[in-house]
């Protein structure tokens, strides 16, 4: 017997809906993604063409001398060492700390859990200033210290909450199983709960690794070692001074004689273009590989129940 395929009619109304919808998600992606191909194209073309405006839709005339002058840069390098290791370190101690307070505090057998758990939250509203807080740093002798990039953030109220409602929100059977079979605290944290709280974890760390990576004020206050200078801070001073820059350039290796078309010198506007895309695009690379997990570990663990 021949099966008989049912096409579910879809009215008028529908359709035009779906026009809509589409339309709209359409724009707003162009709307999102413009700037950064905006930045990329004007990066690679014409510099003078660059700082009049000309360049709208496609790269014109495009050469990459600006990111060869660029990353030849003194000090680029060791400042982009600098910059990737805080972002590992300071992102696996900000996760862990985040998932291991956030188990801490979902258990009811924690002495006082509701006030330390108070205590943690009410950071969020209460800051004291860069004053106070740079005293603070200073007393703990973090000046010119690589950890003044770690434990000032290591302890993120928010991620902590994020972890601590995703806990809850796991099965009490399966941490009371292991406690039963004579599993510790530790042991429990480690083995039970952060195999099972991986999709929220990769969340928070991309969130951590994006703010270490993007962050430049703790290096502009409390850093004057320039082997502790990041990349973004690096990059930072580079383009509050584009003509010393484009000296510094010019006079870096063969960049001379490049230097000397209208086409490739650097100016104001190819300097910042070009520096945002080196500063934008590792963190751009790293980002697909999380994305999977941001519905999936918000949308659990901002659920209860």
């Amino acid at each position: 017997m021949a099966k008989t395929k049912h096409k579910m009619k879809v009215s008028f109304g529908d359709r035009l809906i779906s026009v809509i919808t589409y339309i709209i998600y359409s724009i707003f992606a162009f709307v999102c993604l413009y700037p950064f191909y905006y930045i990329a194209i004007n990066s690679i073309s014409n510099n003078d063409l660059s700082q009049r405006g000309k360049v709208i839709l496609y790269p014109l005339e495009p050469h990459f001398t600006n990111y060869v002058q660029v990353f030849q840069l003194k000090g680029l390098l060791n400042a982009a060492k600098v910059s990737v290791e805080r972002t590992v370190v300071g992102t696996i101690v900000t996760v862990m700390i985040a998932a291991f307070l956030g188990y801490m505090f979902s258990r009811e057998t924690l002495w006082l859990r509701k006030l330390w758990f108070r205590i943690v939250v009410a950071t969020m509203y209460f800051n004291a200033g860069i004053i106070p807080w740079y005293i603070t740093m200073s007393n703990l002798g973090l000046k010119n210290n690589f950890w003044v990039y770690i434990f000032p953030v290591a302890v993120q109220p928010f991620y902590i909450i994020l972890c601590k409602t995703y806990v809850e929100a796991i099965p009490k059977e399966l941490q009371e199983a292991a406690e039963i079979d004579g599993a510790g605290t530790l042991t429990v944290f480690f083995r039970i709960i952060l195999p099972v709280i991986k999709p929220i974890l990769a969340t928070i760390a991309i969130f951590a690794a994006v703010a270490q990576w993007n962050s430049f004020q703790d290096t502009l206050l409390l850093v004057t070692d320039d082997k502790l200078n990041t990349l973004q801070f690096t990059l930072y001073r580079y383009i509050q001074s584009a003509s010393s820059l484009k000296s510094l350039i010019s006079s870096s290796g063969n960049a001379a004689s490049i230097a000397q078309t209208l086409a490739t010198a650097q100016n104001q506007t190819s300097v910042r273009m070009t520096v945002t895309m080196v500063v934008v695009i590792p963190i751009m690379l790293v980002y697909p590989f999380f994305q999977r997990y941001f519905t999936k570990g918000i949308m659990i663990g901002a659920v209860k129940g």
